[in-house]
């Protein structure tokens, strides 16, 4: 069975003993849990980013990075920029992406409270999806990740160890604000997750995706976290683009391939913070369907046809990532 957790503590302990190199800051806390820091007192780095979204999808994707060109004519006579862009190449995505990578544990505790993502989840197993996915992990080592500024305490280490069901000692919490390096790498890394997660939504049966890459713009860093927020969806909703091998019914895919861009949705075209303070900072007021990758190509291994849909709009990337 695949391990999530065993193969993200490999990777944990390599960290570890490169923290120096990689930028991080590591804590061992009086119960024996390991804190990794990369970006609340550390300054992070690029690598210590791509192995954090690497241990994230449990080990089971490459993590790089790379460049892209956006065309682009407006009133100014710019005619276009470039934004450095993170690259996924994953393997078993229904586990690398929905059984660990999703933020969807809700980690809360009297002095800390974080949602939570990563292979810790699939131990916990507490969330429905793991109904849908029929997969559990089991290992004596758990691994989470949490996106916030505050730094992991005792606490939230024994509440982890109890849920996931080890010892304290082998608990790893990885720990990045939005707006750091490793923040914006590790959200930069989830454009196939975002669209794993948007075709689970539309009901498809996301075990039928056999491969997931992806590639999504690197948000500058945001000198606060509110202002990270914004850039780092709008990076995603509109400019990422992901492609899936699947085993599935052609009919079922083309009844389907529009409904899962994030043009989509009627929420589309705003920048995502000017949304978020429309909806008064309340995330669910936003429509889910906006939360999906902007281009979308779905290739079906049973008959060989490929499914496409949606655009990049590098007019919403250049007024959210490099002029605001």
């Amino acid at each position: 069975m695949i391990s999530v957790n065993r193969r993200a503590a490999s990777i944990a302990v390599r960290m570890i003993e490169e923290c120096e190199a990689l930028g991080i800051a590591v804590r061992k806390l009086k119960n024996g849990a390991a804190v990794l820091d990369g970006g609340i007192e550390a300054a992070g780095s690029l690598e210590a980013g791509r192995l954090f979204a690497c241990a994230c999808m449990g080990g089971l994707a490459q993590v790089g990075f790379g460049d892209k060109s956006y065309p682009l004519r407006d009133s100014s006579g710019d005619a276009g920029f470039w934004l450095p862009t993170v690259t996924v190449s994953v393997s078993s995505p229904p586990i690398a992406c929905m059984a660990s990578q999703y933020a969807g544990w809700a980690v809360k505790t009297d002095t800390f409270s974080a949602m939570g993502s990563g292979p810790a989840r699939a131990l916990f197993a507490d969330e429905g999806i793991f109904r849908k996915l029929g997969y559990r992990d089991e290992c004596d080592t758990a691994v989470l990740m949490l996106e916030g500024r505050s730094m992991p305490d005792e606490d939230l280490a024994e509440f982890v160890a109890d849920k996931c069901g080890v010892a304290p000692d082998r608990v790893f919490l990885f720990a990045a604000p939005t707006a750091s390096l490793v923040g914006s790498i590790q959200i930069a890394a989830r454009s196939a997750e975002t669209g794993m997660h948007k075709l689970l939504e539309l009901g498809f049966d996301v075990r039928k995706v056999k491969a997931a890459s992806g590639v999504c713009p690197l948000a500058p860093v945001s000198a606060d976290d509110a202002r990270a927020i914004g850039r780092t969806n709008d990076a995603i909703l509109y400019g990422s683009q992901v492609f899936f091998a699947v085993e599935a019914e052609d009919g079922e895919l083309a009844g389907m391939i529009d409904k899962v861009p994030s043009d989509a949705s009627p929420d589309y075209g705003t920048p995502f913070d000017e949304l978020l303070r429309r909806c008064g900072g309340d995330f669910y007021r936003i429509d889910p369907m906006l939360f999906s990758p902007a281009r979308i190509a779905i290739n079906n291994l049973n008959s060989g046809r490929t499914f496409r849909s949606g655009s990049i709009n590098a007019a919403l990337l250049k007024r959210s990532l490099l002029e605001s």
